[in-house]
């Protein structure tokens, strides 16, 4: 099915939607963009501010730094922290014609020469430079080189490739998915779609450039409409920074949101500011507790759902109040299906497939099989209810999705985050266990009670009314947050 018309999203968007752009590639795209906003500020970093004409010139002066040592179409890795010079180098590698490998930071020397094998890129821009020490045949360039004369954007088009980002894909194993400049255009104009307050915002940002979702929906969304981008560049200062900079739009994992509520919560401010207004949240499944607390303090929490190999934005939830468990409306120009309810994908926004290592299964007559179990309802609202790879199998035969069956202990407001697994008893019998991460404000709302015993009765509420074969025979309640990844998502514990 082709998804949602662009004219649906008008009455979400207001007068904003008459704006948003379409253009061809990056290069044309920064071109209208910086020149449009000139004079208004683009990036707030490390105490200083630069205008969109400063990043603009900054840009072209690296341009020339980078032609001296490569020419379109060569691969370039950027491996520095989040940081102006990140965004500069980002801006000149893709304007220059050339594709953007975006390392994450953390990485060590030996897996920099890793990746070089994987992804085949000519130089690398970095910040450490250290960390290219094992890297043969490659250029390497210090992110905060700059020259003395500007060379101009390259003739791009849509389908050359604009980024690679690295991902688990469907399998787990690391490899790059390769993004064209269409794919990332694309993904910039949905983040503009369901929301009013779209242009001139003032945008924080506390997510890794290397993720999709800072990449796309922060970096380049902000950029795209005019924003002022605060790089914070030390995620504990995050509140700090937030104080001074008065954020409009937050782009957060739904972690990162649930710890600014509870702080907020526990100080009675928002730890945000008060001129917050929009929150987008995703990555992760959103708890419903989130939308409707954020929106009692005055903030429009907005679930939504995406993938790297789909240039991050797939859905987005406008009805966020009256569908609050919903990752929203499927954007305009996407087509999908359902297959035996795995969601399968086509459009502009898609990747042009992985570098670095196949996964054969990752496509279907075409279709891009995201590996997400969903639902629609009648509206045309999109719900998550599992991944394919999560999947536990009884040994009565019935198929378990443990994302399922979380959303109902997560709906109750005393619990913060829940694992559903498998488990074994010394006699080798399988079964399902239940370990949930209390919710610190709620708790604090009960009193004198027994609290342990408190949620043990609400949680075997809910799993009463489960059917019988889905039902948890453990439960443990946790002292501590799980293990997550860097993107915040819950570390599953591996099948028995």
């Amino acid at each position: 099915m082709i998804a949602n018309t662009l004219e649906i999203y008008r009455r979400y968007t207001g007068a904003a939607f008459d704006r948003i752009k379409h253009y061809d590639n990056m290069a044309e795209m920064w071109e209208a963009r910086s020149a449009e906003y000139a004079d208004l500020t683009a990036i707030a970093d490390n105490g200083s501010t630069y205008t969109y004409r400063q990043l603009a010139e900054d840009v072209a002066r690296f341009r020339t730094v980078l032609s001296r040592h490569v020419s379109a179409p060569a691969r370039v890795a950027l491996l520095a922290a989040n940081s102006y010079d990140w965004v500069k180098a980002f801006l000149a590698i893709v304007t220059l014609g050339c594709t953007a490998v975006a390392l994450p930071a953390h990485l060590d020397a030996k897996t920099v020469a890793g990746t070089q094998k994987l992804f085949g890129f000519a130089a690398i821009v970095t910040d450490n430079p250290e960390k290219a020490a094992r890297c043969q045949d490659v250029s390497v360039i210090s992110a905060a080189e700059t020259a003395d004369t500007p060379t101009g954007a390259a003739a791009c088009k849509g389908s050359d490739g604009c980024t690679i980002i690295m991902t688990g894909g469907t399998t787990g194993m690391p490899k790059g998915a390769l993004l064209s400049h269409t794919a990332v255009l694309q993904g910039v104009v949905n983040s503009c779609l369901g929301y009013t307050n779209v242009f001139e915002q003032r945008y924080m940002l506390v997510l890794p450039l290397t993720h999709v979702f800072g990449l796309i929906r922060n970096l380049l969304a902000s950029l795209y409409t005019g924003s002022t981008l605060l790089i914070c560049r030390d995620n504990k200062n995050m509140f700090r920074d937030a104080a001074a900079f008065q954020p409009t739009i937050m782009v957060l994992v739904p972690a990162l949101a649930e710890m600014a509520l509870t702080l907020s919560k526990k100080f009675g401010r928002n730890m945000f500011g008060n001129s917050l207004h929009t929150l987008i949240c995703g990555a992760a499944n959103v708890p419903q507790y989130l939308v409707e607390e954020y929106h009692r303090m005055g903030v429009a929490l907005y679930p939504g759902y995406g993938l790297t190999e789909s240039a991050n934005l797939v859905s987005g939830n406008p009805e966020n109040l009256s569908k609050p468990g919903s990752v929203g409306l499927i954007y305009p120009g996407i087509e999908y299906k359902i297959a035996d309810g795995e969601l399968w994908l086509k459009g502009k926004n898609m990747m042009d497939g992985y570098v670095g290592r196949e996964e054969p299964d990752a496509y279907a007559d075409g279709w891009f099989r995201t590996g997400d179990l969903v639902r629609m309802d009648d509206d045309g609202f999109l719900y998550i209810t599992g991944r394919i790879k999560e999947i536990i199998v009884l040994p009565s035969g019935e198929n378990i999705s443990p994302a399922e069956l979380e959303a109902q202990f997560n709906s109750l407001a005393v619990i913060q985050d829940s694992q559903v697994f498998e488990d074994v008893d010394d006699a080798g019998r399988h079964f399902l266990s239940l370990e949930v991460v209390p919710r610190a404000t709620e708790l604090a709302k009960l009193g004198d009670i027994d609290r342990e015993a408190f949620i043990r009765g609400e949680l075997q509420k809910i799993n009463a009314a489960l059917p019988a074969f889905s039902r948890v025979n453990k439960i443990v309640i946790r002292s501590s947050d799980f293990e997550r990844t860097p993107s915040m998502k819950i570390v599953r514990y591996k099948k028995c």
